[in-house]
């Protein structure tokens, strides 16, 4: 089974607090390094744990306020000034392309590589990227400013061919992708045999949700259903209700019923606002809801 694994780099909201700092984490799904979102200290946390940053081709940003995207200009030098020439994808609010460009011009730097940038549609969920083993699709959230999270979902898997029935019958090489696909083996005398004789089940694709900034938001129930992990801000508890939302902020509790209502296997929460030292009640508040949640820690790895 292919890898696929997201690494938290940041948990905290726009306040560093605690040792926590702003959002940003890695997804690796098959080889493929995706970063989202990139707080201040985003570089930092990635040499602190090992990561190498310059396999990183696809950065994605939710939206433009500073602790989701501030760490970008020095994770863009960084890779400049360790020799990078692989062009980068940045997928983020049109206006960042201005911001970086400005940065730029008045700092005289010159990258090596180039930036590809593809702007965001806040209107309606997008396909942002696809090859043959993953793709990644827009959520639009609701937020004071125009945001979206992302959706990683595993293309379906081919068939697992039946080793021992295929050497059985001496089906040939040159049928195998038709199988895998789910087609019967005709032989040359024309004798069928069907394809689940010969092939099992693959293992069911997996998908991960990455839920920024956002009010509690029916709206994103189609895109997150069923999927194996969905990292959800919480940034407040319900005692701040008034705040989450003034503020257009999810509560632990909004998160943990998101999480139930979607069908999800499991729910992570982050970007806890820096009023909260202990963030065991935010979990129990959330747990009371949807059992399966966790806390995002920064440096930890979970698997989708």
């Amino acid at each position: 089974m292919d890898a696929f694994d997201v690494t938290i780099l940041g948990c905290s909201s726009a306040l560093p607090a605690f040792g926590r700092h702003p959002s940003s984490q890695l997804v690796h799904v098959a080889g493929r390094y995706f970063l989202v979102d990139c707080g201040e200290g985003a570089q930092m946390q990635l040499r602190r744990f090992g990561l190498k940053f310059q396999r990183i081709n696809h950065i994605f940003i939710s939206h433009l306020h500073g602790d989701h995207y501030l760490g970008l200009p020095g994770l863009l030098a960084s890779m400049h000034l360790l020799g990078r020439t692989e062009p980068l994808h940045l997928y983020a609010d049109e206006g960042l392309q201005q911001i970086l460009e400005i940065n730029n011009k008045y700092s005289h730097s010159f990258l090596k590589y180039p930036i590809h940038f593809h702007p965001h549609n806040f209107s309606e969920p997008a396909l942002l990227f696809e090859d043959e083993k993953v793709k990644i699709s827009s959520l639009i959230l609701k937020h004071s400013i125009p945001c979206c999270g992302f959706v990683f979902e595993e293309k379906e898997r081919p068939r697992k061919l039946i080793k021992e029935k295929i050497e059985e019958l001496q089906i040939p090489i040159a049928s195998y992708e038709d199988l895998k696909i789910g087609n019967d083996f005709i032989s040359p005398e024309g004798a069928v045999i069907p394809n689940e004789e010969l092939t099992t089940d693959p293992l069911p694709a997996r998908k991960y949700a990455y839920c920024s900034d956002t009010i509690y938001n029916q709206d994103l129930l189609p895109q997150l259903q069923k999927a194996d992990l969905i990292y959800h801000e919480a940034t407040f508890m319900e005692a701040m209700r008034a705040r989450a939302d003034q503020t257009l902020h999810s509560t632990a509790k909004d998160a943990a019923s998101i999480a139930k209502e979607a069908n999800i296997k499991r729910l992570l929460l982050g970007h806890f606002s820096a009023r909260y030292k202990d963030l065991n009640p935010l979990l129990e508040e959330a747990r009371s809801i949807f059992p399966p949640t966790s806390l995002a820690q920064e440096g930890e790895k979970y698997y989708v």
